[in-house]
């Protein structure tokens, strides 16, 4: 996993010049919005329990075969077993947010996720439906549109950096992305 000073250290380092110009621009930047990003990741860290269940909770709506006899929500450990996937997929995507880099995500995460999937009979497109709603919820937490209306008793409104936060979202989001281009 490279962060962005890691990045910018080995790119010189194989051009054999100094960091400068583009590179030192961009990680101004990185440390300037560093705190945008680590709002961002709290964000998600302090409501990640609640974004994992209401994404299964969502999927399992839309899908009403998978908590029935013989569906790959039923019994109670192969809910368990969803709960815990959709929470590590959740951890990694906060992980990229943290370091700006999709490496840890792609390789710790990804790297054959679909193969284990289709091997364990999970499916894949309910899968890639949860994803999706987690995408929702992290992007609406990190963007602070989240309500009370739409959170009711469990709802908890986190301090964000002021200012615009659409480019940390919009990273959040692909690494969401990600996942379900992996998942297909």
């Amino acid at each position: 996993m490279l962060d962005a000073f890691s990045r910018a250290v080995v790119s010189a380092d194989s051009k054999t010049s100094c960091i400068g110009g583009e590179q030192l621009a961009s990680l101004r930047n990185f440390v300037a919005e560093g705190n945008k990003r680590l709002d961002a990741v709290n964000a998600i860290a302090s409501n990640a329990s609640c974004i994992v269940s209401d994404a299964i909770a969502g999927m399992i709506c839309e899908n009403q075969g998978l908590i029935q006899a013989g569906g790959n929500c039923y019994p109670n450990r192969r809910m368990a077993a969803c709960l815990r996937d959709g929470e590590i997929i959740l951890r990694y995507v906060s992980y990229a947010i943290l370091s700006g880099d999709a490496s840890v995500l792609e390789d710790r995460c990804l790297n054959g996720l679909k193969e284990t999937y289709t091997a364990l009979g999970v499916p894949l497109q309910s899968t890639a439906r949860a994803v999706a709603i987690m995408k929702a919820s992290s992007v609406a937490h990190i963007n602070n549109t989240n309500t009370e209306a739409n959170g009711g008793k469990r709802f908890r409104k986190m301090e964000m950096k002021d200012g615009d936060c659409s480019a940390i979202s919009s990273e959040a989001a692909s690494y969401f992305d990600r996942v379900a281009s992996a998942l297909s």
